[in-house]
């Protein structure tokens, strides 16, 4: 039979090669280059993404725009010939 000291030596030596061999099957803690976009690939906490708004013309403001739009292209066509 082992006494205790014995069965602690070999817990902690069992100990010691399972954390070698995850931290040789996890790789090195220290990441290398850019960190990714996603915010939970790079162990921060992930917050809600913030809702992008999309702009909306009014029909006044897209007549006016279509009008400077042609203008524009107009003036392209005449500096080119």
């Amino acid at each position: 039979m082992m006494n205790t000291d014995e069965i602690v030596t070999a817990l902690i030596a069992e100990r010691d090669k399972l954390s070698a061999a995850i931290a040789a099957l996890t790789g090195p803690t220290v990441r290398r280059g850019r960190p990714p976009k996603n915010a939970s690939m790079n162990g921060a906490t992930a917050s809600a993404p913030a809702k992008k708004t999309t702009r909306v013309f009014t029909a006044a403001q897209r007549k006016k725009q279509a009008a400077r739009m042609k203008a524009y292209w107009a003036a392209k066509r005449r500096a080119k010939s």
